[in-house]
């Protein structure tokens, strides 16, 4: 059977999968859903369909993006809408096994929406006719607040296909995009990337179809190509996500690459720490070589292509370019100096190209699509749509895909749903360690490779970490710095002893023993890093103290002249006690410490034993109603 063939036979399958008189159970099955027990679930469905001798088929898919309504699944049942339904726990589960798909008991009060199985066919096609009354009341799921505003191209598949089936992504005109490819002259397709305006999805923005260009014309019989899933922001799992769910995306978008550039050889790079996301590449790696995409001579275009995968041991720096080459050459990770750059001197000192794993799976899109459609999305100079993840005080925390130039203040509050407990938001940290932090009076600010600098920050790969009035600024600066610190390969001495000195400083601030003169130091050492370390990390590390310094100088000086935190987080810089005023002895607070710290009888003053006391802040929480403990600054020596 030749490829064509084998297209067309998967989506005559997937075709009648999804219309077949056997109900279809969809499992959200990416690490969110599984660590929110969505193994467990399946488990219990199978055993229940099974004691029924009920044919119903019942499939693993990837994250749709909704995190915060894990476990999730999808019920598609003949002559009805697929539904989906959220927070599935093993009793929902049995309970919808014998009401609705041996039954006729939908139980819509768990359902989030429900889902055209036409959106299989194509893209944004809805049919409400016919729909029984009964589901008058819920909603489409493309409707709801959280994902109505966005555009999903990237994570168009997330969701609604079994990630280990080649033939679940073929049915949905996977691989037309290569095919179309290998018939085309590589500048050709240089130039509809181009046309598309595709930046990469990394960090950086570099134009792909520059860096493609400037490998392709480089003099050299042997040319490497890489895709950076390294990943290592804290709070940003979008890589992840998109290799679990969809990795034949991102696999197709290194063939094209390797075409383009004349590479016979492409690595992934991928951390270790991500398994799944491992098990499920190498899973469509196999696939490839058995249907003849991979090797020699593909599909008889007379291009020759390999993909290793290159098992990172979880150093963030190794996702800058330089250290990661290191890492696959079996060198420490650490980064060279530039020029020459990697497109002229690279992998083994061979020309080479290294794009991220979403800017691969936008070439896909762009090959299967069109460049002219994916350059109707988003603003000048920012093509196209970016998936972000949502995670800290937000109500919607999970992956999301928008097209550039959305404000912060759309994401976060149209589609984050705003902030936990309705509390006041006080900053977002954007583009992990090397970004900054964005408070509130630029959350109109546009989410885009240019309007972000102006703040402070950098889009980065795009992780958003939001925070609230109980954050404080200063622990949050000083986090990262600790993280940056302890990642630092060291090579560079601004960087290796810089951060450290920096970091001293906020541990201080934050434990109470922070100086006047302390932000000054701070401000000029931060400059000093950025201007004179050897690579991105160093040079992007301060960009937390940075923005935190100028947009919330308040806080470094309650912390430094008041010796006491504002957001109450520093336990260095706050004491509970009780106002004698005040307390009525009900008790509440007695109660609700953990370690016994709080004494006195019912309808007695009470009292707070210092010594005792870890300042966890429940009993100032319990007391609410009377405001009766207070949060004091304690006597620091």
């Amino acid at each position: 059977m030749n490829f064509n063939d084998f297209i067309k036979l998967s989506k005559a399958e997937y075709r009648n999968l999804i219309n077949d008189e056997a109900p279809v159970v969809l499992i959200g099955a990416a690490t969110c859903g599984n660590s929110a027990g969505a193994r467990t679930i399946k488990k219990v469905m199978v055993e229940e369909l099974e004691k029924n001798n009920c044919e119903c088929k019942v499939i693993e898919v990837g994250c749709i993006g909704l995190c915060y309504a894990e476990p999730i699944i999808t019920i598609i049942k003949k002559g009805n809408p697929a539904i989906f339904y959220r927070q599935i726990t093993p009793e929902i589960a049995t309970e919808l096994v014998n009401s609705y798909i041996l039954g006729s008991d939908p139980l819509l009060e768990y359902a989030l929406g429900l889902v055209d199985i036409n959106f299989f066919e194509e893209e944004e096609v809805r049919s409400d006719e016919d729909v029984d009354e009964v589901f008058n009341d819920v909603p489409h799921l493309f409707d709801l607040p959280v994902l109505k505003p966005q555009v999903r191209k990237i994570l168009r598949n997330c969701g609604f296909i079994d990630p280990t089936s080649i033939r679940h992504y073929l049915a949905r005109d996977g691989y037309n995009g290569f095919l179309k490819a290998i018939s085309l002259d590589p500048d050709e397709i240089i130039r509809k990337i181009e046309t598309a305006g595709l930046r990469g999805r990394g960090g950086a923005g570099f134009p792909t179809w520059l860096k493609w260009q400037l490998c392709r014309e480089s003099d050299s019989e042997t040319k490497y190509f890489i895709c950076n899933a390294d990943e290592g922001d804290p709070g940003a799992f979008m890589n992840r996500s998109l290799l679990e769910s969809d990795p034949h995306s991102v696999l197709e978008g290194m063939l094209i690459a390797g075409y383009v550039i004349g590479a016979k050889e492409g690595y992934i790079y991928c951390r270790t720490e991500y398994p799944l996301a491992l098990k499920r590449l190498k899973n469509a790696l196999s696939q490839l070589e058995e249907h003849g995409l991979l090797g020699e001579n593909i599909l008889e275009s007379g291009f020759d292509f390999d993909i290793k995968i290159k098992e990172g041991a979880g150093a963030f720096v190794c996702g800058e370019e330089t250290a990661l080459i290191a890492s696959i050459e079996g060198e420490r990770g650490m980064p060279r100096t530039r020029p020459p750059f990697p497109t002229t001197f690279g992998l083994w000192g061979k020309p080479t190209v290294i794009n991220n794993v979403e800017t691969m799976a936008s070439v896909a899109l762009i090959m299967q699509k069109g460049a002219e459609e994916f350059a109707n999305k988003g603003i000048k100079n920012s093509r196209g749509t970016k998936t972000f993840s949502l995670s800290g005080q937000i109500k919607n925390t999970g992956l999301i895909e928008v097209p550039l130039g959305r404000t912060l203040r759309e994401v976060i509050y149209d589609i984050g749903g705003g902030i936990k407990e309705d509390k006041r938001f006080k900053a977002v940290q954007i583009g992990g360690p090397s970004g900054g932090c964005i408070p509130e009076e630029f959350l109109d600010t546009s989410i885009d490779y240019d309007s972000l600098v102006g703040a402070g920050a950098i889009m980065g790969s795009g992780g958003l970490v939001v925070m609230d009035e109980d954050n404080c600024m200063v622990d949050v600066a000083r986090y990262f710095l600790e993280f940056v610190q302890n990642e630092s390969c060291g090579k560079c001495i601004p960087c290796r002893l810089g951060t450290k000195q920096i970091l001293d400083i906020l541990t201080d601030i934050t434990q109470g023993r922070g100086k006047t003169g302390d932000e000054v130091l701070l401000h000029e050492l931060a400059q000093g890093i950025k201007a004179t370390s050897l690579c991105g990390l160093g040079q992007t590390a301060p960009n937390p103290v940075l923005t935190t310094l100028k947009f919330f100088e308040d806080e470094y000086k309650a912390h430094i002249e008041g010796k006491m935190c504002p957001a109450r987080e520093c336990k260095s810089l706050i004491s509970y006690v009780v106002d004698p005023q005040l307390c009525t002895g009900c008790m509440l607070c007695q109660k609700s410490c953990p370690v016994g710290a709080v004494t006195g009888e019912k309808d007695e003053v009470h009292h707070i034993y210092q010594g005792k006391c870890i300042q966890c802040g429940t009993c100032f929480e319990s007391c609410k109603k009377y405001k009766a403990v207070k949060c004091v600054s304690p006597q620091i020596s």
